[in-house]
C-alpha cells in the first residue's frame, strides 16, 4: 500500500470520531480565548492518537501543540475552534479543527518514514483578537517549513483573496442632562456616535471595492430621558493590503474626530486585538493541493475566478507572511446561506459539511506526502 493510501486508511479509522467531535463543537460553541472545553477535547484526541501534546501552550490558556515525528522539516496544520457570538459555529471552525485533526492523524504514523515532523497547532481567537499573531510572537512558527489549514465556505477556492483588517473601538464622551427639561445643558454622546456612523457611511462612496467598513453601536445610553454622556462603537476596517489598511484607517478615524467636533464631545480610539494581514498563498503548496483535491473529486477555483470584493479576513494572513502557507476554502453546499449565518452553522454538521472534513484532511495530508517524498521543502 502506498503512502497516500496508508494515510487515507488511517484517516478512515477516525473519520466517524471526527464527525462526532465536529457535532460536539457545534453543540458547545465557545468564544475567542474562552475555548477551554474545545481545546481540551481536541488536545486529548490527539494525545490518544500518538501525538506528544502540550496544553496549554505558548503562554495561551486555550492554545495547544501536538507533535509527531522526530526529525526533518516541520509541517504545521492549524486548527481553529472559537465560535461567534449569537450564531455559534457559523464560520465552520468545527470543520477546520476536525480536518486538522484528521490530517494529523493520517500523517503521524508516516512522519519518521517521510523524514519530517507533523505539528497540529491549536490556534484560539481567530474570530477576534488574533491568536495566531500571539503564537507567532511566542515562536510557534519559528523554523517551520510550511503551514496549512482549510476553511468551509459556500464555494471551493484554492487561493482566496483575504483582506487585512483592523478591529477598532471608539468611545464618545459628553455630558448628561434631562433630555426634556434642560437639553441645552447636555452634550449628546449618542449624537456623536450616530454622526460617526453617517460619516463612515458617506466615506463608503469613495473607497475601493476591496475596502470594507462595518460597525455597531455597542452602548447608546441608559434611558431615553437622559442625554447620553457616554457611547461606544466597534468597527472593522478592511483593505486588500496592510498598506492600504493604514491609509483607510486614518480616514475612518477622521470620521470619528469630525463627529466629536460637530457635537462637542471628546473621543477615544482603542485597537482591540491584532491587525490581520492579507494572505499570501504559496504557489507550490497551491499546485500540489489542487492536484490532490482534484483526485478526491473536489477541483477548486482560483482567486481570479471569483469577484475581487468577495473576501473576509483571517489571522492566517499573518502566518503567511512568516512561513509558506495555504488556506483553501471548501464548499459545504450552503448557498443561499453564507458564513456567519445560523443556517451556515447548521450546514457544517450535514453530510456536505462532513465531506469537507474528509476532503480537507486528506488533501492536506497528501500534499505533505508529496513535498516530503519529493524532497521539495527547499522549493517552498
Amino acid at each position: 500500500m502506498d503512502l497516500k493510501a496508508r494515510a487515507e486508511a488511517q484517516f478512515g479509522e477516525v473519520e466517524a470520531d471526527l464527525q462526532a467531535v465536529s457535532r460536539w463543537m457545534y453543540d458547545n460553541p465557545e468564544l475567542a480565548y474562552q475555548e477551554h472545553a474545545s481545546s481540551a477535547k481536541l488536545a486529548d484526541f490527539l494525545a490518544g492518537h500518538g501525538f506528544e501534546v502540550e496544553h496549554p501552550a505558548y503562554g495561551l490558556d486555550t492554545a495547544f501543540v501536538a507533535r509527531a515525528g522526530t526529525k526533518g522539516p516541520e509541517m504545521i496544520i492549524c486548527a481553529e475552534y472559537d465560535a461567534l457570538p449569537e450564531v455559534g459555529h457559523a464560520c465552520g471552525h468545527n470543520i477546520i479543527a476536525t480536518a486538522a485533526l484528521g490530517a494529523g492523524v493520517a500523517l503521524a504514523p508516516l512522519a519518521d518514514e517521510l523524514g519530517c515532523r507533523v505539528t497540529v497547532l491549536g490556534t484560539p481567537a481567530e474570530e477576534h483578537f488574533g491568536g495566531k499573531v500571539d503564537l507567532i510572537h511566542a515562536g510557534a512558527f519559528s523554523g517551520a517549513a510550511a503551514s496549512m489549514m482549510i476553511h468551509p465556505a459556500p464555494n471551493d477556492v484554492l487561493d482566496p483573496g483575504v483582506l487585512a483588517v483592523a478591529h477598532i473601538d471608539v468611545e464618545f464622551f459628553g455630558k448628561e442632562s434631562h433630555a426634556a427639561f434642560a437639553p441645552q445643558l447636555g452634550v449628546n454622546a449618542l449624537d456623536a456616535a450616530v454622526q460617526a456612523y453617517v460619516n463612515v457611511s458617506t466615506l463608503r462612496q469613495a473607497i475601493y471595492p476591496t475596502d470594507k467598513l462595518h460597525g455597531v453601536i455597542t452602548y447608546g445610553g441608559g434611558a431615553p430621558n437622559v442625554i447620553p454622556a457616554h457611547t461606544s462603537m466597534s468597527w472593522y476596517v478592511r483593505a486588500a493590503t496592510t498598506e492600504r489598511l493604514e491609509e483607510l484607517r486614518g480616514r475612518v478615524e477622521d470620521c470619528f474626530a469630525a463627529a466629536a467636533k460637530a457635537t462637542g464631545c471628546t473621543f477615544k480610539i482603542t485597537e482591540t486585538g491584532h491587525v490581520y494581514k492579507d494572505l499570501v498563498s504559496n504557489p507550490l503548496l497551491a499546485d500540489l493541493y489542487q492536484s490532490n483535491s482534484t483526485e478526491l473529486g473536489r477541483p477548486l477555483l482560483r482567486r481570479e475566478d471569483i469577484p475581487a470584493d468577495a473576501a473576509g479576513s483571517t489571522d492566517m494572513g499573518n502566518v503567511s507572511h512568516v512561513v509558506p502557507s495555504l488556506h483553501p476554502m471548501l464548499d459545504i453546499k450552503s448557498l443561499p446561506h453564507v458564513n456567519h449565518q445560523k443556517e451556515f452553522a447548521a450546514q457544517t454538521v450535514t453530510p456536505d459539511g462532513e465531506r469537507a472534513i474528509r476532503d480537507g484532511a486528506l488533501a492536506m495530508a497528501w500534499t505533505t506526502i508529496d513535498i516530503a517524498t519529493g524532497n521539495r521543502w527547499g522549493e517552498l
